[in-house]
């Protein structure tokens, strides 16, 4: 399938953000679209992050589409679950025909002349009036800046980047981090490895998953009973909304949730040493509260060794600490995240004037307004862009709310016969001033530690400091009294 030479809207990414833009740019009646990613297939995160144990940390009747519901097995779903729901989902909407897979995004540069995006990608050039970036911000796997890394002689690769090929049974395997992604991949590990080394820099707040398997009944229920499964969404929905005070500050509400991981400690854990080294040293909510029944009982186990010294060098075939201490590998995991605050993306999107996201953002912190869209880039939408990811909620909701919002903008913005569009620099100023103002007390700011969440500046670029339901409810509607537009090209020349 040719990738054509020009579209009103090209989508760049598969994942939940692509594929809802996609199905609601469809039902709008904007059917003028394609889509590409450099994946074999849709799925996004859930395509591409197949390590043992992967799992979503969210109930599965609310990571997915409100108009797209489905027959969960759990209540918490595994990666092949979601990944199976994505394609179901985009193949029943009928909208694969326009997906261009192993298409990667290169560059894309507005030419202010012609009012359009050049868009250069691995399959040849496009050209956009609406650019729709759904690349996401857990995409782009980040390695850890340690001294002779390049020179591990073993088998290495990141979290994200998983090898099956691999055969682990008997190895002796560190693993570098202890977030949402390690502590899937370590109780898995456990079970197989000679023995495990878990490199811990900070300790995390976990408390339990209680993840189970919905009986026979109770799918049946869910499938049958009229609005049953609306109700379980929204109840879900609800419980997740009444944590918010916790990160907003309120010592308070964040007292049941502390209890409850230092009881999810002391019930796994008995040696007092490993207890103290995996207990946090700052408030809970400000680092991502982990859920997992199975973490704890790995780390106690006879076969896995919590190392909580710095890392000094890796060698050809050990990981040498600080204190001199030189423990022998034959695989390293390193489930050390992405890169959030420096997105790779940003370095080849240019805006007015042939200037990048990432050298607008070199000099300040990463913004746009409403997430979403960003003065000097006209018809350019960014899915989960700063200031839109959760800590204690579904990322799904958010994105349906941001694709409303864009789908409005790129229909009205037809209907009006409008020009390019874009936020004006006050609006999108107040946004961000508004949103740091609300970030100085919530518990990412005070809660003392060191998170992804932070930018080189201090800043917390990536949360969303307030309700779901308000961020939907702001952009229930596109605002066009706070976008300039430009005269439409003809109009212009006449």
């Amino acid at each position: 399938m040719t990738l054509p030479s020009h579209v009103s809207t090209l989508i760049v990414g598969a994942g939940f953000a692509g594929v809802g833009a996609a199905i609601k740019l469809d039902e709008a009646g904007e059917r003028d679209w394609v889509a590409i990613d450099r994946g074999h297939d849709v799925g996004g995160t859930w395509r591409d992050n197949t390590y043992p144990g992967a799992a979503c940390d969210v109930p599965s009747q609310l990571y997915s589409f409100s108009f797209a519901r489905h027959d969960w097995s759990s209540s918490y779903s595994p990666q092949a679950a979601i990944f199976d729901y994505l394609r179901r989902t985009a193949r029943e909407a009928g909208i694969l025909d326009r997906f261009h897979f192993g298409t990667e995004l290169l560059g894309a540069d507005w030419d202010e002349a012609a009012q359009h995006w050049l868009v250069q990608t691995s399959a040849g050039d496009v050209l956009a009036e609406n650019v729709i970036l759904g690349v996401g911000g857990l995409s782009e796997p980040k390695l850890p800046d340690i001294e002779g890394i390049d020179s591990f002689q073993g088998t290495l690769f990141h979290s994200a980047r998983w090898d099956h090929s691999v055969d682990l049974t008997g190895k002796r395997v560190a693993v570098i981090g202890t977030g949402a992604s390690a502590i899937q991949i370590i109780p898995e590990l456990q079970k197989v490895a000679g023995h495990v080394d878990v490199y811990q820099r900070t300790a995390h707040w976990v408390i339990p998953r209680n993840d189970r398997t919905y009986s026979r009944l109770e799918r049946l229920a869910l499938r049958h009973v009229p609005g049953l499964q609306a109700a379980y969404r929204q109840a879900v929905y609800l419980s997740k909304e009444a944590t918010v005070p916790v990160f907003l500050g309120s010592a308070l509400a964040a007292r049941p949730a502390r209890a409850l991981a230092l009881k999810n400690i002391r019930k796994h854990i008995a040696d007092p040493e490993l207890r103290a080294k995996v207990t946090p040293r700052f408030q809970i909510g400000c680092k991502r509260i982990l859920i997992s029944d199975a973490y704890y009982p790995a780390l106690a186990a006879d076969n896995v060794e919590v190392v909580t010294d710095g890392i000094a060098k890796i060698t050809g075939d050990a990981i040498v600490t600080t204190d001199g201490t030189e423990r022998p590998i034959d695989v390293l995991v390193v489930a050390t995240g992405f890169f959030t605050t420096d997105l790779p993306v940003a370095h080849i999107v240019r805006g007015r004037g042939g200037v990048s996201l990432a050298e607008l953002w070199g000099s300040r912190s990463m913004e746009a307004y409403k997430g979403t869209t960003f003065h000097g880039y006209p018809n350019l939408f960014q899915m989960v862009g700063p200031n839109v990811t959760l800590s204690h909620s579904s990322m799904v909701y958010m994105i349906e709310s941001q694709v409303a919002y864009v789908v409005d903008a790129i229909r009205s913005r037809r209907a009006r016969g409008l020009g390019p569009i874009e936020p004006t620099q006050p609006a999108q100023d107040a946004w961000n001033a508004d949103l740091q103002s609300r970030m100085r007390d919530t518990v990412w700011t005070t809660g003392g530690c060191s998170s992804w969440y932070l930018d080189e500046h201090g800043r917390n670029t990536v949360l969303w400091p307030r309700s779901t339901f308000t961020f939907r409810r702001l952009l229930s509607k596109f605002d066009l009294d706070a976008y300039a537009v430009e005269p439409r090209l003809q109009e212009a020349s006449a």
